[in-house]
C-alpha cells in the first residue's frame, strides 16, 4: 500500500515484500569489535528477528593498534563470523585492514573473502583514515560543495586518499568496480535513509570505479543510536513507509561492563514489533534497484542536493 500522508511525499513510492510498511538494517563498522564488545548486541539482533550486516576486515595489519580488534585471520572471530552468516547476517567489507593498505593487500584480501563467505562483498564502506579509501575526504563531493569541505576541514588530509586514483599503489577502483555492488557514501540525520536518498542505489558518472552507491543514517554511536530510533522517529519512517540503514559502530558503548544498555535493548525491541522488513543492507539496495528498474546515474541537480544535504548535517547535526 502506497504511503499518503502529508510528509511522505518526498520519498519514493516503494512496495516492499510480504506487505512490510517500511525496511529497516543496519550496516555496522568492524572498528574495534572484539566478541565481547559486540557478541552481544548480536545475540539481541538475532533473539528479535534482525538481520543486519556485519562489516569486516580480512586481514591483519601487521602495526595493527590495540583498539583496532581483531581480523579474518582471528581463528576464533571467523568462526563466529561464518556461524553469523549462516543465521543470516550479511558479512561486508571494510577493507583489508585497518590501516593504510595496497592494491595487492586488496587483491588478497577480496579472495580471502571470497574464501571464506562464498562470494565476494556486495556492500563496502570505507575506512576513515586508510589511505587507499575509494572517493574519500574531499573526492566525496563536487565544485562548490568540494570547496566547503574543504574549508569546512581546514585542508586536512586534501588528496590524501588514492583508492580512486590510477597510477597510485593504492589505486583499486577497478578491483571495487568488478568485486563489490554497493558502496557507502553520505551518512544522513533522518532516520529515513531512502527520503534523504531517494535515488539510492545510483551511480555517479563523476565516480565510475563504483557500480552502485547507497546512503545511511547517523547511528555512529550508542547515544545517536538510541536518538535515532526514537519512537517518534520509528513512528516517522513507518507512516512515511521508508528505508533506513543505520551506519554505527557496535563497539561504541553499546555494551558497559559487558552487558547491553537497556535504552538499545529497549530501542530495538520496540522496532522489532512493528510491521518491519528487518533485512541486511544488500536486500534492501538489491530490492530498491528492482524497484527503480536498475542503477541510475545522478543527475548534476541530485548530486548537489545529496552533497549539500550531507554538509548541512554535517556542520549542525554532526552526522559523518
Amino acid at each position: 500500500m502506497a504511503p499518503s500522508t502529508s510528509d511522505s511525499r518526498h520519498t519514493p513510492l516503494v512496495e516492499w515484500p510480504d506487505g512490510k510498511t517500511f525496511a529497516f538494517s543496519i550496516f555496522d563498522d568492524t572498528d574495534g569489535g572484539s566478541l565481547d564488545r559486540i557478541a552481544p548486541v548480536y545475540d539481541l539482533l538475532r533473539s528479535l528477528g534482525l538481520r543486519t550486516t556485519k562489516s569486516v576486515w580480512p586481514l591483519q595489519h601487521p602495526d595493527a593498534p590495540d583498539w583496532a580488534g581483531p581480523s579474518c585471520e582471528d581463528t576464533a572471530y571467523r568462526a563466529w563470523l561464518e556461524q553469523l552468516q549462516a543465521d543470516g547476517f550479511e558479512i561486508g567489507y571494510h577493507g583489508p585492514t585497518c590501516g593504510d593498505n595496497t592494491r595487492e593487500d586488496h587483491v588478497r584480501a577480496l579472495e580471502l573473502f571470497r574464501e571464506l563467505f562464498g562470494h565476494h562483498p556486495a556492500t563496502f564502506a570505507n575506512h576513515a583514515e586508510s589511505a587507499d579509501a575509494l572517493y574519500w575526504g574531499d573526492a566525496r563531493v563536487s565544485g562548490l560543495a568540494r570547496l566547503a569541505y574543504r574549508l569546512m576541514t581546514r585542508f586536512k588530509n586534501r588528496g590524501h586518499f588514492k583508492g580512486h586514483v590510477q597510477g597510485s599503489h593504492r589505486f583499486w577502483g577497478d578491483l571495487c568496480r568488478n568485486s563489490i555492488d554497493f558502496v557507502r557514501n553520505f551518512v544522513y540525520a533522518d532516520i529515513n535513509t531512502l527520503k534523504a536518498c531517494p535515488q539510492m542505489p545510483y551511480a555517479d558518472p563523476h565516480r565510475p570505479f563504483v557500480r552502485a552507491w547507497f546512503a545511511s543514517s547517523d547511528g555512529g554511536h550508542a547515544d545517536s543510536f538510541v536518538r535515532l530510533l526514537s519512537t517518534a522517529n520509528q513512528d516517522r519512517l513507518e507512516r512515511q513507509h521508508g528505508a533506513c540503514i543505520v551506519y554505527t559502530h557496535f563497539t561504541k558503548e553499546f555494551v558497559t561492563h559487558g552487558a547491553l544498555r537497556d535504552d538499545v535493548t529497549e530501542r530495538l525491541a520496540q522496532l522489532s514489533q512493528r510491521n518491519g522488513w528487518f533485512v541486511p543492507t544488500v536486500d534492501i539496495l538489491r530490492h530498491l534497484e528492482h524497484q527503480h528498474g536498475g542503477v541510475h546515474p545522478l543527475t548534476a541537480a541530485q548530486r548537489r542536493r545529496l552533497e549539500w544535504h550531507w554538509l548541512r548535517d554535517k556542520v549542525f547535526l554532526g552526522s559523518t
